[in-house]
């Protein structure tokens, strides 16, 4: 497999706190504002996607994956 920094999107299933999915949903609808009819056009999903995306490249995810002792937890 070559080695590249260019992301790949990869489908998982991630564990987060109930209270991290619902902060997420709020701070989506705040930044999203409703449409006249009071409905949001968000997809939450993907802002989840994009904050555990950012959350890993900012805290050296990749440094991480490559710590073999991180494999025996």
């Amino acid at each position: 497999m070559a080695t590249s920094k260019e992301p790949l999107t990869v489908n998982v299933n991630v564990d987060i706190t109930a209270a991290s999915l619902q902060a997420i949903v709020e701070n989506a609808k705040k930044i999203a504002r409703p449409d006249e009819k009071g409905f949001y056009h968000i997809d939450t999903a993907d802002k989840v996607s994009e904050m555990i995306s950012r959350f890993l490249l900012e805290n050296d995810f990749e440094g991480y994956a490559k710590n073999i002792e991180n494999y025996t937890r």
